[in-house]
């Protein structure tokens, strides 16, 4: 969005290509950013704001990149816009999405839940218009919906569309997953049910997640009183991630004081080889420091397993200053995942570098083609905001020159 508006904004057409059905990508799944703790939408409503007012930017969602061909200047790019089922010409509500009993695993809140068949991604969603899980929908349900919608406002028989445009220059701002937990055997990610992951603690955490805001444990739904979080689940290993994301210090510190902003009496540990948290945000670590109710255990977590009466969570730990072996127990663990780029499954469809990782390597040996944030390296909102700014100007002087 932000390279998106920043060319915009100089005098250059743009077409955004966006996967999902709504815009802002991970960031809106998160609950606060660090250092500041304020919510994704703040910065989000302004990048809406620009990208509204300005004609010059077309915006496709449900939509993927099939094919590029070309070269800088020249660029031809195949665009396939999967079918929303929901035309837009009416404004849909949740009272028409209730009248349905189909339902769908809730993918913004990572599954943890379930939405209608006729949902709104969330709501800040950006196109604010409903999408319709034609696979989910029962006929009973499609029946239902012509029924109860005005006519036009479902097209059950929508199709993919593909369309072919010319470009002088891409930008590449494919994002980043989470690293899969599940082959953290002795972590116990999949097994236990109190084992989650940083990106689903930013989901408990959020008003509009799905528990409302309150972090609860999943296996009883009881608050989480004493909150174990596990730093490098997979990073930082050669059997996993070889290398260090740079953010996971930073979410943990942040989602700790979530913890004991949203519990006065709960106590967060956290399990970490190094805290690395780089620049000015030291001071957000020196402010956490001053929290007694806060630890610090520097030691990789070898084991977790379950007591079965209780579902508390048992953490097999060397704290490495002391030379202790700690067995703690924990009523929720969170594991710290590190940053994997998308462009690790899926390759960008034309000729690119990619490192050992699957990050595009520098801003590729493309002349034309200019990676951002996360498909570039690990890094957090501020330094994809400017890494993204470096990529518009970069096409944009690459356009220009071919002028």
């Amino acid at each position: 969005m932000t390279a998106a508006v920043e060319a915009a904004e100089v005098g250059y057409r743009v077409i955004l290509v966006e996967k999902e059905a709504y815009l802002g990508g991970r960031v809106m799944r998160t609950y606060r950013y660090f250092p500041k703790m304020c919510p994704p939408t703040c910065g989000f409503e302004i990048n809406v704001r620009r990208i509204k007012q300005n004609p010059r930017i077309t915006v496709h969602t449900l939509a993927t990149v099939e094919a590029i061909s070309g070269q800088a200047g020249n660029f031809k790019a195949k665009i396939q816009i999967r079918p929303r089922y929901v035309t837009g010409q009416y404004s849909l509500d949740d009272s028409v999405a209730e009248q349905l009993t189909s339902e769908r695993d809730d993918d913004f809140n990572l599954g943890m839940g379930k939405t209608k068949a006729l949902y709104l991604p969330h709501n800040a969603a950006y196109p604010p218009v409903y999408v319709l899980d034609r696979e989910a929908l029962s006929e009973s349900d499609a029946q239902t919906l012509q029924a109860v919608c005005p006519p036009g406002a479902i097209d059950l028989e929508m199709a993919a569309e593909e369309i072919e445009v010319d470009v002088g220059a891409i930008i590449v701002a494919t994002g980043w997953r989470p690293y899969d937990a599940t082959r953290l055997d002795n972590l116990g990610f999949g097994q236990f049910p109190n084992v989650i992951t940083n990106v689903m603690m930013e989901r408990l955490a959020a008003r509009e997640g799905p528990t409302g805001g309150e972090i609860v444990r999943p296996s009883d739904g009881k608050k989480a009183d004493n909150v174990a979080f596990v730093q490098c689940a997979g990073s930082r290993d050669e059997n996993h991630l070889p290398y260090c994301s740079a953010v996971c210090c930073m979410a943990s510190l942040k989602q700790a004081r979530y913890l004991r902003e949203k519990n006065e009496s709960s106590r967060a540990t956290i399990y970490y080889i190094d805290i690395r948290t780089v620049g000015r945000l030291e001071n957000f670590y020196y402010d956490m420091l001053e929290d007694g109710n806060v630890s610090y255990v520097k030691g990789k977590v070898a084991k977790i397993a379950e007591d079965p009466d209780s579902k508390d969570l048992i953490l097999d730990v060397e704290d490495t200053l002391s030379g202790e072996k700690l067995h703690e127990k924990a009523d929720l663990v969170v594991l710290a995942t590190g940053v994997v780029p998308n462009t690790a499954d899926v390759k960008i469809p034309f000729e690119l570098k990619y490192d050992d990782y699957g990050f595009i390597d520098g801003s590729t040996d493309v002349e034309g083609v200019y990676a951002a944030g996360c498909a570039k390296r690990p890094c957090d909102v501020s330094r994809t905001t400017k890494s993204a700014t470096a990529a518009a100007l970069k096409a944009v002087q690459c356009v220009k020159g071919g002028n």
